[in-house]
C-alpha cells in the first residue's frame, strides 16, 4: 500500500477509501482501515483499538472525515503533518510529539553530549505487547528439525565471533540464533527448550515481519532522524534480542558502527525495550560522551574468498563527517546504567561504547533494535551484512521541499 505520509490529504483519503471501503468483507475493510491510519499516524494502537468493535463497518465514514482533517500540508505540497494533543500530565515530550517534530532542542543536545537519548514510553502499551507476542509466536513456531544450531557468539574469551552462512545469508530474511549457554557442552544437546534457548532473531523483521515493519517504517522515526540530519535514511539489521532468563549472554564493550561501517561512520541504533530492562537481567550500561573521543577502530567484515568474518582496520574515516571530537586521557571509561521500562527507545550513535551484562535473573529482557546509515555514504561489499537485492529500506526521500519543511 502507498506511504500515506508522503501523500497529499486528498490522495490519502483516495487511497483509504479504495483499499477499504470497496472490500466486500466489512472485517477486511475496517482491519485494512485502521491498520494503514494507524501506520500513518505512527500508532498501532489505532489497529487493536478496531478489534474492540462489534460492528466492524461502523463509522468509516466518519474516521475517513475526522483523519482527513487532521492533516496538514506544509511548504512541500507531498509533505503530511499529523497534528496530535500534547500530554498534558509530563514535562518530558510526548510519543505524539515526537511524531509531529522529531527531536526537541533538549533532546537533541543530550544526544550530542552523551551519545545516547532514553526517550520514555515511545511505543504504546498495546503497540509493545503486540511486538512482544509476535516474538513469543515465531519462537514458538520455528523448526529446528532442518536447522544449523548456529550460535551467536560475540567473539569473547578467545571464541571466533558468529560467521557461518546461516548467518552471512540472514539480511533479508527472519533466522534464529542460538544462546552458547543453551547447550551442554559434553554432549551438544540443548539443555531448554527451543523457545527459551534463542539469543536472537534477525535480521529483516522491519521488512518480513508485519508487527515489526509497521513500528519501524514510520513517520515518528522519520522524524527522528531528520532531526539527527539524515539525508537518506536506511534501515537495516533489525533484530530481537532475547537475553533469555539464566543464560543470556554477556555483550562486551562495543560501538554499532563496528559491525555496520560506513564511510565516514554514520550509524544510529534504535534500541526498544519489549520488557523492562534491569540491572539483574542485563539492562545497557553506556560510556557516556564516549562517541567523541573514540574512534571506530576496526570494522566486522567478511573474510575474502568466503568462509566466515574477521575484524580488520579501518581504512576510511574514523569518526561521522564533520564531527566535534574530543581529546581523551588514557584510562577505563566509566559506564552508566540504562535500565527502562518497556516502550522505552533508546538512540544509540554508532561510535558509542556500549555494554551488557549476562542474565542470571529468572526475567528475560526481550527487546528490538533496528539500525539506520547514511544512504549517501559508502556501504561497501565487504561488510558482513549485505543489502538485498532491493538494497536497504528507506525511511524518506530527501528533496529540498523536505529540507525547508
Amino acid at each position: 500500500m502507498s506511504d500515506l505520509c508522503c501523500m497529499e490529504p486528498a490522495m490519502v483519503k483516495e487511497e483509504l477509501i479504495g483499499k477499504t471501503i470497496g472490500s466486500t468483507n466489512g472485517n477486511t475493510a475496517r482491519s485494512k482501515l485502521w491498520r494503514v491510519v494507524g501506520r500513518a499516524m505512527g500508532d498501532a494502537s489505532m489497529f487493536a483499538e478496531s478489534a474492540k468493535e462489534d460492528n466492524p463497518c461502523q463509522g468509516l465514514g466518519s474516521l475517513l472525515s475526522d483523519f482527513s482533517t487532521s492533516l496538514r500540508t506544509r511548504d512541500s505540497p507531498r509533505q503530511v503533518v499529523i497534528h496530535m494533543a500534547p500530554s498534558r500530565t509530563s514535562g518530558l515530550p510526548n510519543r505524539e510529539e515526537v511524531h509531529n517534530h522529531g527531536l526537541t532542542t533538549e533532546q537533541l543536545q543530550s544526544y550530542r553530549d552523551d551519545g545516547y537519548l532514553i526517550i520514555p514510553n515511545a511505543l504504546d502499551a498495546s503497540t509493545t505487547a503486540l511486538l512482544l507476542q509476535e516474538t513469543k509466536d515465531m519462537l514458538s513456531s520455528f523448526s529446528v528439525d532442518d536447522h544449523p544450531m548456529t550460535k551467536f557468539s560475540t567473539g569473547e574469551n578467545d571464541k571466533d565471533h558468529v560467521g557461518d552462512d546461516y548467518f552471512l545469508t540472514s539480511g533479508d530474511k527472519i533466522r534464529f540464533f542460538f544462546e552458547e549457554d543453551a547447550f551442554d557442552p559434553a554432549t551438544g544437546e540443548l539443555l531448554k527448550p527451543k523457545h527459551r534457548a534463542i539469543n536472537k532473531i534477525g535480521h529483516y523483521l522491519h521488512a518480513l515481519s508485519p508487527a515489526f515493519r509497521d513500528s519501524t517504517l514510520t513517520s515518528s522515526n522519520a522524524a527522528i532522524v531528520r532531526s539527527l540530519g539524515f539525508r537518506d535514511p536506511r534501515v537495516l539489521q533489525s533484530m530481537v534480542i532475547c537475553k533469555q532468563p539464566e543464560i543470556g549472554g554477556k555483550v562486551p564493550p562495543h560501538q554499532d558502527s563496528t559491525f555496520l561501517y560506513t564511510n565516514p561512520p554514520s550509524a544510529v541504533g534504535f534500541w526498544i525495550a519489549l520488557e523492562d530492562a534491569t540491572a539483574e537481567n542485563g539492562c545497557l550500561s553506556f560510556a557516556k560522551g564516549s562517541h567523541r573521543r573514540s574512534p571506530v577502530k576496526n570494522r566486522f567484515v567478511r573474510k575474502r574468498g568466503g568462509g566466515g568474518t574477521e575484524f580488520v582496520d579501518v581504512e576510511g574515516a574514523r569518526f561521522p563527517q564533520d564531527f566535534e571530537v574530543e581529546e581523551w586521557a588514557q584510562g577505563e571509561e566509566v559506564y552508566t546504567m540504562g535500565d527502562v521500562k518497556a516502550g522505552t527507545l533508546v538512540l544509540i550513535h554508532g561510535n558509542l561504547l556500549h555494554k551488557s551484562e549476562k542474565n542470571t535473573s529468572a526475567k528475560s529482557r526481550f527487546i528490538y533494535t533496528f539500525h539506520v546509515i547514511e544512504g549517501e555514504n559508502e556501504y561497501d561489499g565487504r561488510n558482513w551484512l549485505q543489502p538485498p537485492e532491493k538494497g536497504f529500506s528507506k525511511l524518506y526521500h530527501w528533496d529540498r521541499a523536505t529540507a525547508r519543511s
